[in-house]
């Protein structure tokens, strides 16, 4: 027992970097076999929970494409299980040093088994609209703490200082809510529309040509917010090279992500378009986030020498 506690990291290593990595893009990649499921019908692909059958945990031949389709998702459960666990464990010696990875590894890991539930009450309701709309939205939250996993054994623990001033935190923050209201607009569009994961499953009655432009509007928001945040890091000299880059990352998952929305909006909802549009919000979170967190990097005497105002703009509090 002692080899194997010496054995594990005491400090961030690669296996470490991995695991955090591994956590992101599982957390992102289940929101995609999820929408897979919803958008080929396969919502009730498994009719029970938490067997797939009320005699059968795995999809029986009998239950064709659409059970295929659903245990396969259910399966990925037990890959961020085990990724949730590994992560955990690699931080398990550093959490005296590193508490906040600590933390967030077992938040991760709770949070996984929270969803299966969910999942589970989603299949018995019937894919009630609400209860798949909760589904999506906790695993966009996993997402957002994988994403500031991922951040924290990247750079460190976090700064007590900021590299951009006050009012530039507060666009940052006001970002991050109306993305927030804008996932939320998303998942009660969709749960009025016509992907609703089987046949028979209810919708939730809304108007959906409203919402849509209820969805549409946080959406130009934001994309007004990442344009003038990106403006300030390149032009105005705002922010360490790090959030630089990570706001203009920003910046072009939303371009993308807008356009995916105006294309299925324009041409009847098309399947493929609205998976990508449901994985892409997923990727703009952890972006987002991640552009957020990096607002704490200090500038740089490189980034400084980019422009005389940087230093009254980007000034400590």
């Amino acid at each position: 027992m002692k080899t194997l506690w010496n054995w594990l990291p005491s400090v961030v290593d690669r296996r470490v970097r991995i695991a955090a990595w591994a956590s992101l893009v599982s957390q992102i990649l289940i929101i995609g076999t999820g929408g897979a499921v919803r958008l080929t019908g396969s919502g009730l692909g498994c009719p029970t929970w938490p067997r797939c059958t009320e005699d059968s945990f795995i999809s029986t031949p009998e239950m064709g494409f659409h059970g295929l389709i659903e245990f396969g998702n259910r399966l990925l459960t037990f890959v961020l299980i085990i990724i949730a666990i590994a992560m955990f464990v690699f931080v398990l010696r550093m959490r005296r040093e590193r508490p906040e990875l600590f933390r967030m590894s077992l938040g991760l890991g709770l949070g996984i088994p929270g969803q299966a539930v969910i999942g589970g009450v989603t299949v018995l309701t019937n894919l009630n609209p609400y209860v798949v709309g909760l589904h999506y939205l906790l695993s966009a939250v996993l997402v957002g703490v994988a994403a500031v996993l991922v951040y924290r054994v990247r750079r460190g623990p976090r700064r007590t200082g900021w590299g951009v001033a006050p009012p530039v935190r507060a666009m940052g923050g006001a970002l991050l809510g109306v993305l927030g209201i804008s996932i939320v607009m998303g998942i009660l569009t969709t749960g009025s529309g016509p992907h609703a994961g089987d046949a028979g499953a209810a919708r939730n009655g809304l108007d959906s040509w409203l919402l849509q432009h209820f969805h549409a509007w946080p959406s130009y928001i934001v994309l007004g917010l990442v344009v003038t945040l990106t403006a300030l890091a390149w032009f105005a000299g705002v922010g360490s090279p790090g959030y630089r880059r990570a706001i203009t990352g920003s910046l072009g998952v939303t371009v993308v992500q807008i356009l995916v929305g105006l294309f299925q909006a324009n041409y009847g909802l098309p399947v493929l378009a609205v998976g990508i549009h449901m994985v892409l919000a997923a990727v703009l979170v952890a972006v987002v986030v991640s552009a957020l967190l990096a607002q704490r990097e200090p500038v740089t005497e490189e980034s400084v020498g980019r422009s005389p105002q940087r230093g009254t703009v980007a000034s400590n509090s």
